[in-house]
Protein backbone atom coordinates (compact mmCIF):
# COMPACT_ATOMS: atom_id res chain seq x y z
CA UNK A 1 0.00 0.00 0.00
CA UNK A 2 1.70 3.19 -1.15
CA UNK A 3 0.84 6.79 -0.42
CA UNK A 4 0.30 9.22 -3.26
CA UNK A 5 1.30 12.83 -2.72
CA UNK A 6 0.79 15.98 -4.69
CA UNK A 7 3.87 18.10 -5.45
CA UNK A 8 5.20 20.21 -2.61
CA UNK A 9 4.65 23.92 -2.62
CA UNK A 10 7.93 25.35 -3.89
CA UNK A 11 9.23 28.08 -6.15
CA UNK A 12 9.92 26.96 -9.72
CA UNK A 13 12.20 28.97 -12.01
CA UNK A 14 10.57 32.31 -12.70
CA UNK A 15 9.32 35.34 -10.79
CA UNK A 16 6.73 33.51 -8.65
CA UNK A 17 6.56 34.49 -4.99
CA UNK A 18 8.34 32.14 -2.58
CA UNK A 19 6.25 29.77 -0.53
CA UNK A 20 6.77 28.04 2.80
CA UNK A 21 8.07 24.46 2.85
CA UNK A 22 5.29 21.89 2.99
CA UNK A 23 5.99 20.65 6.53
CA UNK A 24 3.11 19.65 8.84
CA UNK A 25 2.91 21.77 11.98
CA UNK A 26 2.79 18.62 14.11
CA UNK A 27 6.17 17.34 12.90
CA UNK A 28 8.57 16.38 15.69
CA UNK A 29 11.36 18.68 14.49
CA UNK A 30 9.16 21.55 13.37
CA UNK A 31 11.10 24.80 13.88
CA UNK A 32 14.51 23.18 13.40
CA UNK A 33 16.41 24.39 10.34
CA UNK A 34 19.37 22.37 9.04
CA UNK A 35 22.09 23.72 6.76
CA UNK A 36 23.16 20.68 4.78
CA UNK A 37 26.65 21.08 3.28
CA UNK A 38 27.06 17.34 2.75
CA UNK A 39 26.90 15.19 -0.35
CA UNK A 40 26.85 11.54 -1.49
CA UNK A 41 25.43 9.33 1.30
CA UNK A 42 26.38 9.47 5.01
CA UNK A 43 25.56 13.18 5.41
CA UNK A 44 22.52 13.21 3.12
CA UNK A 45 21.14 10.10 4.86
CA UNK A 46 21.39 11.93 8.19
CA UNK A 47 19.74 15.10 6.89
CA UNK A 48 17.04 13.15 5.05
CA UNK A 49 16.08 11.50 8.35
CA UNK A 50 15.99 14.89 10.07
CA UNK A 51 13.85 16.20 7.20
CA UNK A 52 11.50 13.20 7.50
CA UNK A 53 10.97 14.26 11.11
CA UNK A 54 10.00 17.76 10.04
CA UNK A 55 13.24 19.76 10.02
CA UNK A 56 13.60 22.36 7.25
CA UNK A 57 16.72 21.09 5.46
CA UNK A 58 18.45 23.50 3.10
CA UNK A 59 20.73 21.48 0.85
CA UNK A 60 23.63 23.55 -0.47
CA UNK A 61 24.87 22.14 -3.78
CA UNK A 62 27.79 22.85 -6.05
CA UNK A 63 26.78 25.12 -8.95
CA UNK A 64 26.62 23.33 -12.27
CA UNK A 65 26.78 19.74 -11.04
CA UNK A 66 25.22 19.57 -7.57
CA UNK A 67 25.47 16.54 -5.32
CA UNK A 68 27.72 13.93 -6.95
CA UNK A 69 24.93 11.35 -6.79
CA UNK A 70 22.70 13.31 -9.18
CA UNK A 71 24.86 11.75 -11.91
CA UNK A 72 25.42 8.31 -10.36
CA UNK A 73 23.43 6.27 -12.84
CA UNK A 74 21.98 4.50 -14.61
CA UNK A 75 19.31 3.98 -13.55
CA UNK A 76 17.90 7.46 -14.04
CA UNK A 77 14.34 8.59 -13.41
CA UNK A 78 12.34 8.17 -16.64
CA UNK A 79 10.24 11.16 -17.67
CA UNK A 80 6.58 10.94 -18.64
CA UNK A 81 7.62 9.76 -22.13
CA UNK A 82 9.87 7.04 -20.71
CA UNK A 83 13.16 8.77 -21.56
CA UNK A 84 15.96 9.06 -19.03
CA UNK A 85 16.04 12.35 -17.14
CA UNK A 86 19.15 13.75 -15.46
CA UNK A 87 18.06 12.54 -11.99
CA UNK A 88 19.78 9.36 -10.81
CA UNK A 89 17.82 6.97 -8.61
CA UNK A 90 20.72 7.10 -6.14
CA UNK A 91 20.22 10.84 -5.58
CA UNK A 92 16.45 10.48 -5.32
CA UNK A 93 16.81 7.82 -2.62
CA UNK A 94 18.73 10.04 -0.19
CA UNK A 95 17.38 13.57 -0.60
CA UNK A 96 13.63 13.70 -0.06
CA UNK A 97 12.06 16.56 1.93
CA UNK A 98 14.91 19.01 1.26
CA UNK A 99 15.21 22.42 -0.39
CA UNK A 100 18.07 22.88 -2.87
CA UNK A 101 20.15 26.01 -3.32
CA UNK A 102 23.36 26.50 -5.26
CA UNK A 103 26.37 28.19 -3.73
CA UNK A 104 30.08 28.15 -4.53
CA UNK A 105 31.84 27.61 -1.18
CA UNK A 106 35.18 28.59 -2.71
CA UNK A 107 33.79 32.03 -3.61
CA UNK A 108 34.03 34.76 -0.93
CA UNK A 109 30.43 35.80 -1.56
CA UNK A 110 29.36 32.17 -1.30
CA UNK A 111 31.13 31.84 2.03
CA UNK A 112 29.42 34.99 3.28
CA UNK A 113 26.06 33.56 2.19
CA UNK A 114 26.68 30.34 4.17
CA UNK A 115 27.64 32.36 7.24
CA UNK A 116 24.39 34.31 6.92
CA UNK A 117 22.43 31.07 6.67
CA UNK A 118 24.22 29.65 9.72
CA UNK A 119 22.82 32.53 11.79
CA UNK A 120 19.32 31.28 10.96
CA UNK A 121 19.94 27.55 11.45
CA UNK A 122 20.13 25.30 14.49
CA UNK A 123 22.19 22.59 12.77
CA UNK A 124 25.01 22.39 10.21
CA UNK A 125 26.04 19.08 8.65
CA UNK A 126 29.18 18.82 6.51
CA UNK A 127 31.37 16.01 5.22
CA UNK A 128 34.37 17.81 3.77
CA UNK A 129 37.93 16.68 4.38
CA UNK A 130 39.47 17.72 7.68
CA UNK A 131 40.65 21.33 7.38
CA UNK A 132 38.66 22.26 4.26
CA UNK A 133 35.93 24.14 6.10
CA UNK A 134 38.49 26.11 8.13
CA UNK A 135 40.07 27.31 4.86
CA UNK A 136 36.67 28.68 3.87
CA UNK A 137 35.97 30.20 7.28
CA UNK A 138 33.03 27.80 7.66
CA UNK A 139 34.39 25.48 10.34
CA UNK A 140 32.80 24.94 13.74
CA UNK A 141 34.87 27.61 15.47
CA UNK A 142 33.99 30.24 12.86
CA UNK A 143 30.25 29.53 12.70
CA UNK A 144 29.77 29.00 16.43
CA UNK A 145 31.30 32.43 16.97
CA UNK A 146 28.29 33.94 15.18
CA UNK A 147 25.74 31.39 16.47
CA UNK A 148 26.80 29.97 19.87
CA UNK A 149 23.85 27.55 20.04
CA UNK A 150 24.72 25.97 16.69
CA UNK A 151 24.98 22.16 16.53
CA UNK A 152 27.74 21.48 14.00
CA UNK A 153 28.18 17.90 12.76
CA UNK A 154 31.29 16.89 10.80
CA UNK A 155 31.22 13.51 9.05
CA UNK A 156 34.51 12.11 7.78
CA UNK A 157 36.08 8.74 7.15
CA UNK A 158 38.38 8.77 10.15
CA UNK A 159 37.39 11.68 12.37
CA UNK A 160 39.01 15.00 13.21
CA UNK A 161 41.95 13.44 15.11
CA UNK A 162 44.34 10.52 14.76
CA UNK A 163 46.99 9.42 12.25
CA UNK A 164 44.39 8.85 9.49
CA UNK A 165 42.45 12.08 10.00
CA UNK A 166 43.52 13.65 6.70
CA UNK A 167 42.80 10.55 4.63
CA UNK A 168 39.68 10.28 2.49
CA UNK A 169 37.47 7.50 3.82
CA UNK A 170 34.99 5.66 1.62
CA UNK A 171 32.41 3.07 2.62
CA UNK A 172 34.07 0.18 0.77
CA UNK A 173 37.45 0.86 2.37
CA UNK A 174 35.85 1.34 5.79
CA UNK A 175 34.02 -2.00 5.53
CA UNK A 176 37.44 -3.55 5.00
CA UNK A 177 39.40 -1.56 7.58
CA UNK A 178 36.65 -1.77 10.19
CA UNK A 179 36.54 -5.57 10.17
CA UNK A 180 33.15 -6.04 8.51
CA UNK A 181 34.52 -7.78 5.42
CA UNK A 182 36.55 -10.14 7.58
CA UNK A 183 33.31 -11.55 9.00
CA UNK A 184 31.17 -11.27 5.85
CA UNK A 185 31.28 -13.96 3.17
CA UNK A 186 31.71 -17.70 2.97
CA UNK A 187 34.36 -19.56 4.92
CA UNK A 188 37.68 -19.81 3.12
CA UNK A 189 37.54 -23.62 3.17
CA UNK A 190 34.22 -23.72 1.28
CA UNK A 191 33.41 -22.93 -2.36
CA UNK A 192 33.05 -19.20 -2.87
CA UNK A 193 35.03 -18.47 0.26
CA UNK A 194 36.63 -15.09 0.83
CA UNK A 195 35.76 -11.63 2.07
CA UNK A 196 32.66 -9.82 0.81
CA UNK A 197 31.38 -6.32 1.23
CA UNK A 198 27.75 -5.84 2.19
CA UNK A 199 25.42 -5.17 -0.75
CA UNK A 200 24.57 -1.62 0.39
CA UNK A 201 26.91 1.04 1.81
CA UNK A 202 26.22 0.21 5.44
CA UNK A 203 29.18 2.13 6.90
CA UNK A 204 27.77 5.30 5.36
CA UNK A 205 24.22 4.47 6.44
CA UNK A 206 25.22 3.52 10.00
CA UNK A 207 27.15 6.77 10.30
CA UNK A 208 24.24 8.81 8.97
CA UNK A 209 21.90 7.28 11.54
CA UNK A 210 24.35 7.71 14.43
CA UNK A 211 24.81 11.33 13.34
CA UNK A 212 21.03 11.82 13.45
CA UNK A 213 20.93 10.51 17.02
CA UNK A 214 23.87 12.71 18.08
CA UNK A 215 22.34 15.82 16.51
CA UNK A 216 19.05 15.35 18.33
CA UNK A 217 20.88 14.84 21.63
CA UNK A 218 22.93 17.99 20.99
CA UNK A 219 19.77 19.95 20.15
CA UNK A 220 18.31 18.89 23.49
CA UNK A 221 21.43 20.16 25.24
CA UNK A 222 21.30 23.43 23.29
CA UNK A 223 17.65 23.94 24.25
CA UNK A 224 18.51 23.56 27.94
CA UNK A 225 21.76 25.56 27.99
CA UNK A 226 21.94 27.72 24.86
CA UNK A 227 25.25 25.99 24.14
CA UNK A 228 25.93 24.32 20.80
CA UNK A 229 28.66 21.78 20.18
CA UNK A 230 30.79 20.06 17.57
CA UNK A 231 29.87 16.47 16.69
CA UNK A 232 32.81 14.51 15.29
CA UNK A 233 31.39 11.51 13.37
CA UNK A 234 33.75 9.03 11.71
CA UNK A 235 32.80 6.14 9.44
CA UNK A 236 35.56 3.97 10.93
CA UNK A 237 34.39 4.65 14.50
CA UNK A 238 30.85 3.72 13.55
CA UNK A 239 31.87 0.57 11.71
CA UNK A 240 33.92 -0.60 14.70
CA UNK A 241 30.93 0.05 16.97
CA UNK A 242 28.68 -1.94 14.62
CA UNK A 243 30.80 -5.07 15.02
CA UNK A 244 28.41 -5.54 17.96
CA UNK A 245 28.47 -9.07 19.36
CA UNK A 246 31.47 -10.07 17.23
CA UNK A 247 33.50 -7.20 18.64
CA UNK A 248 32.44 -8.25 22.12
CA UNK A 249 33.31 -11.89 21.36
CA UNK A 250 36.86 -10.90 20.50
CA UNK A 251 37.42 -8.41 23.33
CA UNK A 252 35.86 -10.57 26.05
CA UNK A 253 37.48 -13.88 25.13
CA UNK A 254 39.04 -13.95 21.67
CA UNK A 255 42.06 -11.80 22.47
CA UNK A 256 42.73 -13.98 25.52
CA UNK A 257 42.42 -17.26 23.61
CA UNK A 258 43.98 -15.93 20.43
CA UNK A 259 40.79 -16.63 18.48
CA UNK A 260 39.81 -13.97 15.95
CA UNK A 261 36.20 -14.15 14.64
CA UNK A 262 36.11 -14.97 10.95
CA UNK A 263 33.67 -15.51 8.15
CA UNK A 264 30.87 -17.98 8.75
CA UNK A 265 28.92 -17.62 5.52
CA UNK A 266 25.21 -17.55 6.28
CA UNK A 267 25.64 -19.17 9.69
CA UNK A 268 25.60 -17.42 13.08
CA UNK A 269 28.73 -17.67 15.20
CA UNK A 270 26.82 -17.82 18.52
CA UNK A 271 23.55 -19.61 17.66
CA UNK A 272 22.77 -22.98 15.98
CA UNK A 273 20.74 -23.59 13.87
CA UNK A 274 20.63 -20.03 12.59
CA UNK A 275 21.45 -20.04 8.88
CA UNK A 276 20.30 -20.67 5.31
CA UNK A 277 19.26 -24.17 4.27
CA UNK A 278 18.45 -25.53 0.82
CA UNK A 279 15.05 -27.16 0.52
CA UNK A 280 13.63 -29.46 -2.14
CA UNK A 281 13.57 -27.75 -5.56
CA UNK A 282 10.43 -26.11 -6.90
CA UNK A 283 8.26 -27.56 -9.65
CA UNK A 284 10.62 -26.25 -12.34
CA UNK A 285 13.63 -27.83 -10.68
CA UNK A 286 15.07 -24.55 -9.40
CA UNK A 287 16.93 -24.68 -6.12
CA UNK A 288 15.06 -23.10 -3.20
CA UNK A 289 16.34 -21.80 0.12
CA UNK A 290 14.99 -20.54 3.42
CA UNK A 291 16.37 -19.03 6.59
CA UNK A 292 16.00 -21.04 9.80
CA UNK A 293 16.57 -18.80 12.84
CA UNK A 294 16.21 -20.88 15.98
CA UNK A 295 16.94 -18.56 18.89
CA UNK A 296 16.38 -20.77 21.96
CA UNK A 297 16.03 -24.37 23.11
CA UNK A 298 12.23 -24.30 23.08
CA UNK A 299 12.20 -23.25 19.44
CA UNK A 300 14.68 -26.02 18.65
CA UNK A 301 12.38 -28.61 20.20
CA UNK A 302 9.48 -27.30 18.11
CA UNK A 303 11.62 -27.46 14.97
CA UNK A 304 12.62 -31.04 15.72
CA UNK A 305 8.95 -32.02 16.04
CA UNK A 306 8.12 -30.40 12.67
CA UNK A 307 11.15 -32.12 11.10
CA UNK A 308 10.04 -35.51 12.37
CA UNK A 309 13.06 -35.94 14.64
CA UNK A 310 11.92 -35.14 18.21
CA UNK A 311 14.84 -37.19 19.52
CA UNK A 312 17.29 -34.47 18.51
CA UNK A 313 15.86 -32.14 21.13
CA UNK A 314 16.80 -34.55 23.93
CA UNK A 315 20.18 -35.55 22.50
CA UNK A 316 22.87 -34.39 24.95
CA UNK A 317 24.88 -33.01 22.03
CA UNK A 318 22.04 -30.74 20.90
CA UNK A 319 19.86 -30.10 23.97
CA UNK A 320 21.11 -26.57 24.68
CA UNK A 321 22.36 -23.88 22.33
CA UNK A 322 25.90 -24.04 23.73
CA UNK A 323 25.87 -27.79 22.97
CA UNK A 324 24.64 -27.16 19.45
CA UNK A 325 27.33 -24.55 18.81
CA UNK A 326 30.02 -26.96 20.04
CA UNK A 327 28.61 -29.79 17.89
CA UNK A 328 27.72 -27.64 14.88
CA UNK A 329 29.68 -29.87 12.49
CA UNK A 330 27.55 -32.88 13.52
CA UNK A 331 24.13 -31.20 13.70
CA UNK A 332 24.20 -29.05 10.56
CA UNK A 333 24.67 -32.00 8.13
CA UNK A 334 21.70 -33.73 9.77
CA UNK A 335 19.58 -30.61 9.30
CA UNK A 336 20.81 -30.14 5.73
CA UNK A 337 19.66 -33.64 4.82
CA UNK A 338 16.19 -33.29 6.35
CA UNK A 339 15.59 -29.79 4.95
CA UNK A 340 16.17 -31.12 1.43
CA UNK A 341 13.24 -33.53 1.73
CA UNK A 342 10.42 -30.96 1.55
CA UNK A 343 9.66 -27.89 -0.60
CA UNK A 344 10.24 -24.41 0.77
CA UNK A 345 6.53 -23.56 0.96
CA UNK A 346 5.82 -26.67 3.02
CA UNK A 347 8.60 -25.86 5.47
CA UNK A 348 7.58 -22.22 5.81
CA UNK A 349 3.94 -23.09 6.47
CA UNK A 350 4.75 -25.78 9.03
CA UNK A 351 7.45 -23.80 10.83
CA UNK A 352 5.39 -20.61 11.00
CA UNK A 353 2.45 -22.60 12.41
CA UNK A 354 4.78 -24.00 15.08
CA UNK A 355 6.14 -20.50 15.79
CA UNK A 356 9.66 -21.39 14.73
CA UNK A 357 11.38 -18.29 13.27
CA UNK A 358 12.03 -18.72 9.57
CA UNK A 359 11.71 -16.79 6.35
CA UNK A 360 12.25 -16.72 2.59
CA UNK A 361 15.12 -14.99 0.80
CA UNK A 362 13.37 -12.41 -1.36
CA UNK A 363 14.73 -10.51 -4.31
CA UNK A 364 13.77 -6.83 -4.54
CA UNK A 365 10.74 -7.50 -6.73
CA UNK A 366 9.47 -9.91 -4.09
CA UNK A 367 10.27 -7.45 -1.30
CA UNK A 368 8.12 -4.69 -2.76
CA UNK A 369 5.31 -7.13 -3.62
CA UNK A 370 5.26 -8.56 -0.09
CA UNK A 371 1.88 -7.90 1.58
CA UNK A 372 3.53 -6.91 4.87
CA UNK A 373 5.78 -4.35 3.14
CA UNK A 374 2.77 -2.98 1.30
CA UNK A 375 0.61 -2.82 4.42
CA UNK A 376 3.40 -0.96 6.26
CA UNK A 377 3.41 1.71 3.50
CA UNK A 378 7.12 1.32 2.79
CA UNK A 379 6.72 2.80 -0.70
CA UNK A 380 5.71 6.38 -1.35
CA UNK A 381 4.48 7.64 -4.72
CA UNK A 382 4.54 11.26 -5.83
CA UNK A 383 3.36 13.27 -8.79
CA UNK A 384 6.83 14.49 -9.72
CA UNK A 385 7.42 17.24 -12.33
CA UNK A 386 9.44 14.78 -14.45
CA UNK A 387 7.33 11.70 -13.82
CA UNK A 388 3.73 11.58 -12.53
CA UNK A 389 4.31 8.31 -10.66
CA UNK A 390 7.67 8.51 -8.92
CA UNK A 391 7.94 5.73 -6.32
CA UNK A 392 10.65 5.57 -3.66
CA UNK A 393 11.25 3.73 -0.41
CA UNK A 394 9.51 5.54 2.44
CA UNK A 395 10.84 6.35 5.89
CA UNK A 396 10.42 3.49 8.39
CA UNK A 397 9.79 5.98 11.20
CA UNK A 398 6.22 5.67 12.46
CA UNK A 399 5.31 8.14 15.22
CA UNK A 400 1.72 8.23 16.44
CA UNK A 401 1.51 11.96 17.28
CA UNK A 402 4.16 13.51 15.01
CA UNK A 403 4.11 11.48 11.78
CA UNK A 404 6.91 11.86 9.28
CA UNK A 405 6.42 14.01 6.21
CA UNK A 406 7.34 12.95 2.70
CA UNK A 407 8.12 15.38 -0.13
CA UNK A 408 9.96 14.38 -3.27
CA UNK A 409 13.63 15.37 -3.65
CA UNK A 410 14.17 18.77 -5.34
CA UNK A 411 14.25 17.90 -9.05
CA UNK A 412 16.02 21.09 -10.11
CA UNK A 413 19.50 21.97 -8.94
CA UNK A 414 19.15 25.21 -6.98
CA UNK A 415 15.35 25.10 -7.27
CA UNK A 416 14.80 26.86 -3.95
CA UNK A 417 17.60 29.43 -4.08
CA UNK A 418 15.32 32.44 -4.51
CA UNK A 419 12.92 31.07 -1.91
CA UNK A 420 15.64 30.66 0.73
CA UNK A 421 17.35 33.99 0.02
CA UNK A 422 14.11 35.90 0.35
CA UNK A 423 12.21 33.86 2.92
CA UNK A 424 14.98 32.81 5.30
CA UNK A 425 17.49 35.64 4.87
CA UNK A 426 15.19 38.45 3.82
CA UNK A 427 17.54 39.54 1.04
CA UNK A 428 16.18 42.40 -1.09
CA UNK A 429 16.21 42.08 -4.90
CA UNK A 430 19.35 44.21 -5.27
CA UNK A 431 21.33 41.89 -2.98
CA UNK A 432 20.18 38.86 -4.95
CA UNK A 433 21.12 40.56 -8.20
CA UNK A 434 24.57 41.34 -6.78
CA UNK A 435 25.04 37.70 -5.77
CA UNK A 436 24.02 36.55 -9.22
CA UNK A 437 26.48 38.88 -10.85
CA UNK A 438 29.32 37.75 -8.59
CA UNK A 439 29.01 34.14 -9.75
CA UNK A 440 28.63 32.82 -6.20
CA UNK A 441 25.30 31.19 -7.06
CA UNK A 442 26.37 29.55 -10.29
CA UNK A 443 23.63 29.21 -12.92
CA UNK A 444 21.65 32.44 -12.62
CA UNK A 445 18.89 31.20 -14.94
CA UNK A 446 17.10 29.65 -11.97
CA UNK A 447 16.86 33.02 -10.23
CA UNK A 448 15.01 35.91 -11.90
CA UNK A 449 16.79 39.23 -11.96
Amino acid sequence: MSHTHTPPTSTPPGPQAPSAPDTPAASALDGIRVLDLSRVLAGPWCTQTLADLGADVIKVERPGSGDDTRGWGPPFLPDAQGHDSAEAAYYLGANRNKRSITCDLAHPEGQALVRDLARHCQVVVENFKVGDMARYGLDHASLSAINPALVYCSITGFGQTGPYAERAGYDYAIQGMGGLMSVTGERDDLPGGGPQKVGVAVADLFTGLYATVAIQAALRHAERTGEGQHIDMALLDTQVAMLANLGANYLVRGQVDGKVPGRAGNAHVNIVPYQVFETAPDASGQAQHLILAVGNDGQFAKFCAVAGHPEWASDARFRHNADRVRHRDILVPLLTAVMATRPKADWLGALEAAKVPCGPINNLAEVFADPQVRERAMVDTWSHPLNPTLSLVASPLKLSQTPVCHRYPPPLLGQHTLEVLTQVLGYPPERITQLQASGALGDATLIPR
